[in-house]
């Protein structure tokens, strides 16, 4: 399989199937709740930070497949990582959907999350791809609540 965008296509597939990291998470240090009212992703996000390391994070909600395989590969992406690598990969992610970042050309940590590149160019997907990665920062920095709007 050569071709990025259906690796892409059996990668959100498979992460929607089967979300890595999914269910409560009790008790946690962090957590965080995300809507994209635009197409109705819901996710709640928990997290257990000590020592500077993420421990453990899973989640939980409704969403289309871009957002829940986006949510599951972010889990997988985070667990184990020290917060600020965390921090570096929700601000890389981020600027990769918006096209400031080419994963081809421009340094980057991103390594398979760049399977969602393709996304920038489906401007009413883009929230969904992005949500998972406002929630973990809004938990990481003590805000309840975020939204694509």
């Amino acid at each position: 399989m050569s071709d990025p965008r259906e690796l892409y296509q059996q990668v959100i597939i498979e992460h929607n199937k089967k979300p890595r990291n999914f269910g409560d998470l009790e008790p946690c240090t962090h957590h965080a709740h995300g809507l994209n009212p635009l197409c109705g992703d819901d996710i709640v996000l928990k997290l257990v930070v000590e020592d500077g390391l993420v421990q453990d994070i899973r989640f939980t909600g409704h969403g289309c497949a871009i957002s829940k395989a986006s949510s599951s590969l972010m889990t997988v992406n985070v667990k184990g990582k020290p917060v600020a690598d965390a921090e570096v990969l929700v601000e890389q992610f981020r600027a990769m959907i918006r096209g400031a970042l080419d994963t081809a050309t421009d340094p980057n940590v991103l390594g398979r999350l760049s399977l969602f590149q393709g996304v920038r160019d489906l401007p009413s997907r883009v929230k969904c791809a992005v949500l998972p990665w406002a929630t973990l920062h809004s938990a990481l920095h003590g805000e309840d609540i975020v939204s694509t709007e």
